[in-house]
């Protein structure tokens, strides 16, 4: 089938590139004596720095099997990021191996140089071998002939699909639908005829793969195609159309023998992701409580009383996780008086007070809420809570709004750090921002909480523009 040729390329290509990342590092060293400037001791023993960068490279292959789809077109900047990436964990596990051995022989220089190499000769590999190992793996010997049956239509939206698939194999020879094709539906494949050719077709064309492209009413005209199919040995694939039909994305979902589709993936249902990301959240509020927020409330409390007295805090209602409503804790940016709380702040707003301005726009003002994360009542990383009033207004614009809730909401998200964060003034922002959310719900991944933390981290030293 078409998803075991995907991951079975990706896993080879895998073992390929971890072998090239190990063979490099005695190689490098075997031509150090022509390299005036790098050093290394004939006492360095290389086999556990050759197992180091194994255990690396095994533990960063897992992002390659995620693109197994899209290895073969791998672009130079991207094929850097994820060669810039193995190489990280190459060198956590290289320098992991020098702390635990106290090995004072190796040179710091080589092995920095080696890292160097290796940055480059993967970035190199990953633009061009998975094409050419494709082509090794699924040849002229391997080639799959596929006939599709359904409208020209229904083809024409598997086009980037069966593009994508044509370097594992896939070879598309025509189409069969009882209504004829228009001009523009004959691009991808020939129009063959009605449906009725289809056991000519089996034999003449040798088709090794069938795939109806939508559900026909009629179950015996099913049930007589998958019969041909059968008694040819061909595979047969049926392609769910409810996505296009009800414009959602459906995820095919096995529970109990059963099978189902759903809306999104929930890893954080999973009660060892939660665990996980519950740890990440206490490891990072814990100190901020205790070591951060009691000099930053001090500062705060003094710049207040001379600029804007009134309560250091401000805690308001907001929506949180399975549209429960919780206090979240801010410093008060805002002067002390009676205004309209549902008002989002604006640039220039008459309601913040000097300092304010400078809490809003470097968000520390959003640091009382690692108490809120000590509590449980938020995360560190989420989709960010909203007033609940805005949350019905947001409900009414975008139909998933509230898709967000089914995780707890964070001091910052995948959103804020892609640009959507402060007002929401007008529908585009907010499907983005929705967007986004829905994403980080359905993609969790410790390395995803990492990734947006540190990118945040970023952004209170260097604000956005959107930042007020």
């Amino acid at each position: 089938m078409i998803t075991y040729r995907q991951r079975g390329l990706a896993n080879v290509y895998a073992v390929f590139v971890n072998l090239a990342a190990v063979a490099l590092l005695p190689v490098y060293a075997s031509l150090l004596p022509s390299i005036a400037y790098v050093q290394l001791s004939e006492n360095v023993e290389l086999f556990p720095y050759c197992v180091a960068v194994f255990i690396g490279m095994a533990a960063s292959s897992g992002h390659l099997r995620r693109k197994h789809s899209r290895l073969h077109e791998l672009g130079h900047w991207a094929s850097l990021g994820i060669a810039f990436r193995q190489m990280l964990y190459v060198a956590a596990c290289i320098f992991t191996l020098m702390f635990i051995t106290k090995d004072r022989e190796v040179s710091r220089l080589f092995l920095g140089s080696y890292l160097a190499l290796l940055t480059g000769l993967l970035t190199v590999m990953h633009t061009r071998v998975p094409r050419d190992l494709a082509a090794l793996l699924f040849g002229q010997a391997s080639r799959m002939p596929t006939l599709f049956i359904g409208r020209g239509d229904r083809l024409g939206q598997l086009d980037d699909w069966i593009t994508n698939r044509m370097h594992i194999g896939i070879q598309p020879v025509g189409f069969l639908a009882d209504e004829p094709p228009t001009r523009a539906e004959l691009a991808l494949a020939p129009y063959l005829g009605g449906i009725d050719r289809l056991a000519d077709l089996l034999l003449e064309k040798r088709i090794g793969q069938v795939i109806l492209l939508e559900w026909f009413e009629d179950s015996t005209k099913v049930e007589r195609i998958i019969e041909l199919c059968e008694q040819e040995g061909c595979r047969f694939l049926i392609h769910n159309d409810y996505g296009a039909r009800y414009a959602r994305t459906f995820i095919p979902l096995e529970e109990g023998g059963l099978h189902f589709l759903t809306l999104q993936n929930e890893p954080l249902e999973d009660p060892i992701n939660r665990g996980v990301k519950r740890l990440l959240d206490i490891g990072i509020s814990l100190p901020v409580v205790l070591l951060v927020l009691p000099p930053l409330c001090a500062i705060v409390w003094l710049v207040q009383r001379a600029q804007a007295p009134g309560p250091m805090f401000f805690a308001k209602p907001r929506g949180g996780r399975s549209r429960e409503e919780f206090n979240m804790l801010k410093f008060r940016s805002m002067y002390a008086r009676e205004h309209d709380i549902n008002k989002q702040a604006t640039a220039g707003d008459s309601r913040v007070y000097p300092f304010g301005r400078f809490l809003r726009k470097s968000s520390l003002d959003e640091f009382p809420q690692f108490i809120n994360v000590l509590l449980g009542d938020m995360s560190v990383v989420g989709p960010r809570p909203h007033l609940p009033q805005h949350d019905v207004e947001f409900s009414l614009i975008s139909k998933t709004y509230r898709v967000r809730s089914l995780v707890k909401p964070g001091i910052t998200g995948l959103a804020q750090v892609n640009g959507y964060r402060g007002e929401i003034t007008d529908p585009e922002k907010l499907h983005r921002r929705v967007y986004w959310d829905l994403y980080y719900v359905s993609n969790w991944a410790l390395w995803l909480d990492i990734q947006i933390i540190l990118r945040t981290a970023w952004q209170v030293v260097s604000p956005p523009k959107s930042a007020y």
